[in-house]
């Protein structure tokens, strides 16, 4: 259940009661593809980071460990010690990653395994099937992540098929959880708006899935080659058109920038691996912008990487050491890198929260960007 706490013009701050512990809103969801994140980063770490959410992957899970073992350890919770939300992503996304190795049809998409070439077949039931028995707490409806740009006549059919994939997932999401057995009997599930930057398809698209009456709503097909200003342009077309007492997700978004500037349009869930990824590559975010800590500049800087920040990296280590840690290839190296940047992030969104509540968003919103502007 979506509360809603506040609202300011657009902005939305709220919480969302799962089964697994209430999400303050807006939230950025830590991403540990395969149940752990990339950089040596544990489920003790994602608690006194202050992460709300971890997700993990459908399709990724399915391969290795595969999700029967899941199963057999008690479900995704269990299995990686985490007894907070968790969302999974369909499988939908590879859909789009790995087109190479892939082929569409109305039943669902066969796959080549892109571990060991192996057939895979995944549709909508088989996506249910996978997520119920990871036992995760949100379900992501199965779907195609659509290129951009593409034609409109393949857009019209990829979104039309994304409508009945999404009935049947509905289906079979309530008849696995009406399973004795079920791992989480409570699952809920979240519907994706599709259409690819046609405006029209995307608002027909957004009025037929809000009829489902789904747990929560998500804006796809984005941050996969459009520019900035047609992402917003996009976020400020579909969000009027989703349940307003429904949580909206905008997936796979992105940068401390973007995501102020969704939350400004009404977005509440927020997901990415750039904060990780950079960090395994020694770029950290700080209040003035992102840096690259292999620089020579940051030799003999005793600074820590954001002044004032409370993360275990900033709290115990210098710039200089990070530094040479990469340099000497030690693994402790990302890991701190990666704790940091996924600090910023949960910190970033609990500032919003307080700035929401406080009134002071708008302003909030202004100086952060003035601070990051040519440096994120």
């Amino acid at each position: 259940m979506y509360k809603l706490l506040k609202k300011s013009g657009k902005v939305r701050r709220g919480e969302f009661h799962t089964p697994h512990g209430v999400i303050q809103t807006p939230v950025f969801m830590n991403v540990g593809t395969l149940a752990a994140i990339k950089g040596a980063v544990s489920s003790m770490d994602l608690k006194d980071i202050g992460c709300q959410v971890e997700l993990s992957n459908t399709y990724h899970l399915h391969l290795r460990p595969g999700d029967k073992v899941v199963r057999q350890m008690g479900g995704l919770h269990e299995f990686m010690n985490w007894d907070r939300p968790i969302l999974t992503d369909s499988g939908g996304f590879q859909v789009f990653s790995l087109a190479g190795l892939r082929k569409i049809k109305e039943e669902g998409v066969y796959f080549s395994s892109h571990i060991d070439g192996r057939k895979i077949f995944m549709g909508p039931e088989e996506s249910m099937q996978i997520q119920s028995n990871l036992g995760s707490t949100i379900a992501m409806a199965f779907d195609e992540c659509i290129e951009i740009p593409s034609p409109r006549e393949y857009v019209e059919k990829s979104v039309g098929r994304t409508v009945r994939w999404l009935e049947r997932c509905k289906t079979e999401m309530d008849r696995l959880n009406s399973l004795p057995d079920t791992v989480n009997n409570k699952q809920m599930l979240f519907g994706i708006n599709q259409g690819a930057t046609f405006k029209d398809i995307r608002i027909e698209h957004a009025k037929t899935i809000a009829k489902m009456d789904l747990d929560g709503y998500a804006i796809g097909g984005l941050a996969v080659g459009e520019t900035h200003e047609e992402m917003y342009d996009i976020i400020d077309t579909v969000v009027p058109y989703l349940p307003q007492d429904k949580p909206i997700y905008l997936m796979g978004v992105g940068l401390p920038s973007n995501i102020l500037e969704a939350v400004s349009r009404g977005v509440d869930f927020f997901d990415c691996v750039l904060p990780a990824r950079n960090g395994r590559h020694g770029h950290v975010f700080t209040k003035d912008g992102k840096i690259n800590i292999m620089n020579a500049k940051f030799e003999l800087d005793g600074s820590p990487i954001d002044e004032g920040c409370q993360c275990p990296a900033c709290k115990n280590y210098t710039r200089s050491y990070i530094r040479h840690l990469f340099k000497a290839k030690e693994m402790l190296a990302m890991r701190l890198c990666v704790l940091h940047n996924l600090y910023f992030y949960n910190k970033l969104m609990e500032d919003i929260r307080n700035a929401i509540d406080g009134d002071y968003f708008e302003d909030f919103k202004k100086e952060k960007l003035e601070a990051w502007q040519g440096r994120a």
